[in-house]
């Protein structure tokens, strides 16, 4: 079920893209930055962590830095297609460390990921555990990139 957005005002929206910017500041800087007082601030900000708009903050590591070079784009298609078995793959996916993000999608393939691996030899040992040793993987398409002339975290508020 989805849920209803919450209401923004300027001020949230001022906080959000202030964190998204850099969620490391502190109160005192955000609050600064988004010109309220650090109470309001503090207060906005566990408001929005709450409800689920602030998920999570985390910090972005640089792939190639740490041995995770290789980017692939992933298709799947399952050969059965009932919620049982879409669950299944997720569940298998999802406690795979390479996958950055697994998406359901429609139409086309039933699911696409994002792998971040360290070279081809790994690339290839994750598509054996996780696709060619699954009876009801039917087809996949890895594209790699190349290059990556865009990556942004930041959502439009």
């Amino acid at each position: 079920m989805v849920q209803d957005p919450i209401i923004l005002d300027e001020l949230d929206r001022r906080i959000l893209n202030a964190l998204q910017a850099d969620a490391s500041q502190t109160n005192s800087d955000l609050s600064a930055s988004v010109h309220a007082s650090p109470p309001t601030c503090l207060r906005r900000v566990k408001r929005l962590i709450d409800a689920g708009v602030i998920e999570k903050q985390v910090a972005l590591v640089a792939p190639e830095k740490v041995g995770a070079a290789l980017t692939a784009i992933v298709e799947i298609t399952l050969d059965h297609q009932g919620a049982e078995r879409m669950d299944e793959f997720e569940a298998l996916v999802a406690n795979e460390g390479a996958v950055l993000q697994c998406y359901r999608v429609s139409p086309g393939p039933d699911f696409v990921l994002l792998v971040q691996v360290a070279d081809m030899p790994a690339y290839h040992a994750l598509a054996h555990r996780l696709f060619a040793s699954h009876a009801n993987v039917r087809n996949v398409r890895s594209f790699f990139s190349i290059h990556r002339s865009k990556f942004e975290t930041r959502i439009a508020v």
